[in-house]
């Protein structure tokens, strides 16, 4: 039995237990706490993915989810229950830092041949890590032909695609500084759209990456961005993940982190505060 039509959505409720096992599986698989106030928010959503699998109610999705076919499905599920909202030159502070404090000693080394890594952590659609390649290349205008590697990771697929894809609308872009604007954007394939050049491109790497799963590089990481992304995390998962980065930033790194978000737990020790949500590796 399928879902009749969408005008009968409101009928198909989220119970109590079903909503139970569809935040204690987002939890597992990917470390993320879905309070109950979340709950409209994960019903509006999920019920998508039953019309798409023709499914009559969340407890034969939740069913669904158990199963071992539904590996594709678990990855849609995580894609529906996060959110991505981003913006180029976001929380403009820790670019300010990058520029004043954390690029120039990079730069330095990167002109001297040496290797300079930064990570995106959390790249959402992708307006972080080409804001961070903006920085860069504004630093260092020569940047695309030295050893600097930006990597973007994201949990959710269509977000990689995105940044990948490296498309905008022309209006989201207008704001931007015009010396950042132009060493982002040397192509308008349509009226209301701009393309990120491709020597910024080639300075990124875009991969899926769930936090949670074992991470496929060893590093280390000059300096990392992962903004807005901990805040859905327990604070368990949460101190684990700032170990992690600890352990896979350069002496001297830098970590920047969300408005709302503060490093804690044993990592701690091994960071100084060195401004707005913004950490120095000891």
């Amino acid at each position: 039995m399928g879902l009749a039509a969408e005008s009968t959505d409101r009928d198909v409720q989220l119970s109590d237990r079903d909503f139970a096992r569809v935040a204690r599986l987002v939890h597992q698989l990917a470390g993320i706490v879905l309070a109950d106030a979340k709950r409209p928010l994960v019903q509006s959503r999920l019920i998508k993915r039953l019309r798409a699998l023709n499914l009559p109610d969340f407890g034969s999705y939740a069913d669904y989810l158990a199963t071992g076919e539904a590996e594709a499905e678990r990855l849609e599920l995580i894609t529906a229950v996060t959110t991505n909202v981003t913006s180029f030159f976001r929380e403009q502070h820790h670019f300010d830092t990058l520029t004043t404090r954390a690029l120039p000693p990079l730069m330095a080394r990167a002109q001297a041949g040496g290797r300079v890594r930064l990570w995106s952590a959390g790249c959402s659609s992708g307006e972080e890590p080409y804001s961070i390649a903006a920085t860069v290349l504004l630093a260092c205008p020569e940047a695309a032909r030295l050893n600097i590697r930006i990597l973007a990771t994201d949990i959710d697929r269509s977000m990689i695609a995105r940044t990948r894809e490296g498309l905008y609308p022309a209006e989201t872009v207008a704001a931007l500084p015009r010396e950042a604007g132009r060493v982002l954007f040397t192509d308008r394939p349509a009226a209301d759209m701009v393309q990120i050049s491709a020597p910024v491109r080639q300075m990124i790497t875009c991969n899926p990456l769930n936090l949670q799963d074992n991470w496929p590089f060893k590093g280390p990481f000059d300096v990392i961005f992962c903004r807005n992304v901990v805040i859905y995390f327990d604070k368990p998962t949460q101190e684990r993940l700032w170990q992690r980065f600890a352990g896979i930033l350069a002496p001297g790194g830098y970590l920047m982190i969300g408005h709302s978000e503060r490093v804690s737990g044993p990592a701690l020790d091994q960071f100084s505060v060195q401004g707005i949500t913004t950490y120095q590796r000891r």
